[in-house]
């Protein structure tokens, strides 16, 4: 049996999807009590958007560095395992000292080394897969499960313990990432770069361009949602961090079904019709977060539409990369989406509503829902990375 066709029983099924639950139990510690726990060491709005958007702008140059490491010296793995123990070990630095200075230094040096971890273990994970990529959103809803579980049970640990110990368990989970990566082997990647044809002919053709463009806007319009989402109900609405927290969980939730779900998806529909609904069903998202928070029916429904905004988006994203760049591209080409969505995207999305939130909440959230919309008109005109659904194998 040839690495690109693996067998049920030689996918590392559970090891793979222990590995996503880790990764994503960071984010969900992270982006809900992050902006709380800043705040409870006295930062103002300003500062929270700044150590946020250092958080998120790391992304825009680490993973194209070690992105195009990973593609030279096709050691995925090793760069993973360097990357998981330095973030771990930098982290800790937020136990020794909260000042301002130290904080952003810390901050700037973990994400360095934490953000050459996942695009590269994308790539890992379709190597596993190899033609049965359909699969890929059966392991990857164990990151939106370990997400929910740090949302939650910190929610309910926060409403009994100071949220000063967040670093605590961040610095925790980072550690079992760090563990989780040594359970694996060097996967080989799958498919092989397109004779004539490098990297950036790839990167420059204009429906790329596009989706990377409207990646950007759609990132961007979370900025609002992922720097101050649980700041906004609890300190605007009165809603308890108990509350909060499980309003996130029932938006990744969603994002969990959605993935269980999303190979009959990709079976229906265009590439094209996915990225088109989800950036229009977005900019909706936004705004009824920023109008509507006051009445809990639309913060339910609002939460329910991370299933585009989000599952669907990534799913999209993660497939057209995959068509769009070979095998010895893969990694570059999870790096350059990761660096322009994640990275650039989120982290002057992060700045701006930093910048923004002291005069109206809301109307941070409306400019959110513009970026989106922008992204809709945008892949209107130059979106075209299929015609017509994907044939896809049977659903397992």
């Amino acid at each position: 049996m040839t690495p690109s066709m693996p067998t049920s029983a030689s996918l590392p099924y559970w090891r793979l999807s222990g590995f996503y639950f880790f990764y994503f139990a960071v984010v969900g510690a992270l982006v809900p009590y992050w902006g709380i726990y800043l705040k409870s060491l006295d930062y103002s709005s300003r500062d929270v958007g700044v150590i946020t958007a250092i958080i998120l702008a790391t992304r825009i140059i680490a993973p194209n560095f070690w992105g195009w490491l990973a593609d030279k010296t096709q050691r995925r793995l090793q760069i993973i395992r360097l990357g998981s123990f330095l973030a771990a070990l930098v982290f800790a630095g937020v136990l020794v000292d909260q000042r301002y200075a130290w904080l952003v230094l810390v901050v700037s040096g973990y994400t360095f080394f934490w953000h050459a971890i996942l695009p590269q273990f994308e790539v890992i994970t379709l190597g596993y897969l190899g033609n049965n990529y359909h699969r890929y959103g059966r392991i990857r809803l164990w990151g939106s499960l370990g997400f929910v579980a740090a949302v939650v049970g910190l929610g309910w640990i926060f409403d009994y313990l100071p949220v000063g110990y967040l670093p605590v368990f961040i610095l925790s989970f980072l550690i079992l990432i760090w563990l989780s990566s040594l359970s694996f082997h060097e996967q080989p990647t799958s498919g092989t770069a397109v004779p004539g044809k490098g990297f950036m002919a790839r990167l420059l053709q204009p429906s790329v361009i596009c989706f990377l463009v409207a990646s950007f806007l759609l990132q961007f319009s979370h900025g609002p949602y992922y720097t101050f989402y649980s700041l906004y109900l609890v300190e605007n609405y009165g809603y308890s961090p108990m509350a909060t927290g499980l309003l996130w969980a029932l938006g990744v939730m969603a994002e969990v079904l959605m993935f269980v779900y999303i190979a009959r998806l990709f079976h229906r529909y265009s590439l094209r019709q996915l990225m088109l609904w989800t950036l229009l069903l977005s900019g909706v998202r936004w705004l009824v977060i920023g109008y509507g928070a006051w009445s809990l029916s639309l913060l339910l429904v609002a939460q329910l539409l991370h299933a585009c905004s989000f599952a669907v988006a990534h799913a999209v994203a993660i497939e057209i990369v995959r068509r769009q760049f070979g095998g010895g591209h893969q990694g570059q080409g999870q790096a350059m989406y990761s660096s322009m969505s994640y990275g650039a995207g989120g982290a002057i999305g992060a700045l701006i509503s930093g910048l923004l939130w002291d005069f109206n909440p809301a109307h941070t959230f409306l400019l959110a829902a513009l970026a989106a919309f922008l992204a809709f008109v945008v892949s209107c005109f130059w979106l075209y990375p299929d015609s017509s659904p994907q044939v896809l194998p049977r659903y397992e």
